[in-house]
């Protein structure tokens, strides 16, 4: 019989080999990766590093909601990379959570510190997950960074992790030459870069929940925000509002104050002020601010007023943190707003959400909306968008993961009876008709059989037909770009056509768009 110890050198030698194995064989399918360090060798190198379908749904059987391992693995990388994670600190970190509106947030937020750019020279922006490029997810000054820097960054971060070792008692699955999941990896890769970048602020929207969150390792952030909660994720965040609450609740940081939309459900703002309670700051609701009751906001929607008066309270912490503004913006719907804020949240620009674009003769309507709340605030803006136009309307959908029955259910039940589709289309989101995706796109989070088969996008063809009393003509696709072709021999007179149900097919169809517009 072997001892705990010898169990756990066993393991720790077995770990060893499989992970040189896999090494050697990313070496075998990628071996431009030994020769050059392109952006390229850097997109194919990171997608090596998503989990794939059956990985995920094998942990999911296990019905084990969290990883408590999570949060201790990323202190370790960035140990090996050569940080502290106090050593963030220094970033003036915003810190934004929530379900709904997260990214809009941090866009509106790092906007407004944009228009400070003698005293905050640079600002640093992460969020996810991107529509077109890796490249979005990193930003600075709000633009993506440079391929050429990406690829730079992406490198010595991955070279480091080489070269480096975790004990193998704390972390036996931590071998030399091993790496962290994709969006771990990134998170690595942002605080890397705005460090080296010399970001002087930076605004991060949290991946998934919070309380185990890899972007949780931040220590001392300057403001947390909270967005609107619902019911999302529930495999890692649980099934109602309370838990769902006590995860993102889990960014708080003492002394570090925390504010939130003032339209919470009660039930979520009672945990999300025990969690600020527990954590040793406050939570202040923040009201819509009467002011931009008429500033048209860079990002579409009237929703998005909630989450620019959440932006404006979360800039003024920073800039009253780094002595910049005198006075933080009080709290209250009548105050006054400086000018360079009004400017910021005019400018801010978000592709993807609540989108028009026009193209031809045609206007296409785009929001990545896959939570029944976004879906119902996306419709409703469509709806109100476009009910006095007498165009011709078309729907383009996909939802691969979710339950996408119910989100084409909330839609429906959002645009009726103001709105009739006249042909609806469901697509994978799959980009291109050779079947293959646009490098920085590829997903492996989901089932290739089913996608191949088009399993969703027929159940879904068949749903809308028992609860469209319009009969609109409804059709399948295998791939995007396929559908885009669809849409432009359709009709000869201008159509409006609503993109929705992923950030997936919002991003594959702006890539369609890119390569058509070089032709």
């Amino acid at each position: 019989m072997l001892s705990k110890d010898g169990k756990q050198n066993l393991l720790a030698v077995f770990h060893s080999y499989i992970n040189s194995f896999l090494s050697i064989l990313m070496i075998i399918r990628n071996p431009l990766r030994m020769i050059g360090k392109t952006y390229h060798d850097a997109v194919t190198a990171l997608n090596s590093l998503q989990s794939n379908y059956a990985n995920i749904m094998a942990i999911r059987q296990t019905g084990d909601r969290k990883n408590i391992m999570t949060l201790l693995e990323m202190h370790e990388w960035s140990r090996r990379i050569g940080y502290s994670s106090s050593d963030f600190n220094k970033l003036n970190i915003v810190h934004i959570t929530g379900t709904k509106g997260k990214g809009s947030t941090a866009a509106f937020t790092s906007s407004i510190l944009g228009q400070y750019k003698e005293q905050l020279p640079r600002i640093g922006l992460y969020t996810s997950p991107h529509l077109k490029s890796v490249r979005e997810r990193i930003r600075i000054d709000g633009e993506p960074i440079s391929e050429e820097k990406f690829a730079k960054y992406f490198f010595e971060v991955w070279d480091r992790l080489d070269k480096t070792t975790s004990s193998l008692d704390k972390f036996p699955h931590m071998v030399t030459g091993s790496k962290p999941g994709y969006f771990k990896f990134l998170t690595l890769l942002s605080f890397h870069t705005f460090i080296q970048e010399g970001c002087k602020s930076c605004v991060y929207e949290v991946g998934v929940g919070g309380e185990l969150d890899s972007t949780n390792i931040i220590e001392k952030p300057t403001v947390c925000g909270v967005t609107l909660l619902g019911i999302d994720h529930t495999f890692m965040l649980g099934d109602t509002i309370e838990e769902i609450a006590w995860n993102k609740g889990g960014i708080f940081k003492p002394g570090a104050p925390a504010f939130t939309v003032e339209e919470q459900p009660p039930k979520g703002l009672e945990v999300l002020q025990e969690r600020a309670e527990e954590r040793k700051t406050t939570l202040t609701e923040v009201p819509v601010f009467r002011q931009l009751q008429d500033v048209k906001l860079g990002i579409a929607g009237d929703f998005q007023k909630s989450n620019a008066s959440l932006a404006v309270m979360l800039a003024s912490e920073v800039l009253s943190a780094c002595k910049i503004l005198n006075k933080k913006i009080c709290c209250n719907p009548d105050a006054p707003l400086p000018e360079k804020f009004i400017d910021g949240l005019k400018s801010t620009k978000w592709e993807g959400r609540c989108q028009v674009l026009e193209r031809g003769k045609d206007t296409w309507y785009i929001d990545g909306a896959h939570t029944k709340d976004s879906m119902v605030a996306a419709s409703t803006w469509f709806r109100e968008t476009v009910r006095s136009s007498n165009k011709k309307k078309i729907l383009l959908f996909n939802q691969q993961s979710r339950d996408a029955k119910a989100l084409i259910d909330n839609l429906h039940a959002s645009v009726s009876p103001d709105v009739n589709f006249d042909d609806v289309i469901f697509t994978t989101n799959v980009t291109w008709k050779s079947g293959s995706y646009s490098a920085d796109l590829v997903s492996m989070n989901t089932s290739q059989e089913d996608v191949e088969n088009l399993k969703v996008q027929e159940l879904l063809a068949k749903d809308w037909t028992e609860i469209d009393k319009n009969h609109a003509r409804v059709h399948v696709t295998p791939n995007i770009e396929t559908a885009n072709e669809l849409i432009e021999k359709s009709y000869d007179c201008p159509v409006e056509i609503f993109v929705t149900g992923s950030l997936h097919l919002v991003g594959g169809l702006l890539v369609v768009f890119d390569r058509l517009d070089e032709k």
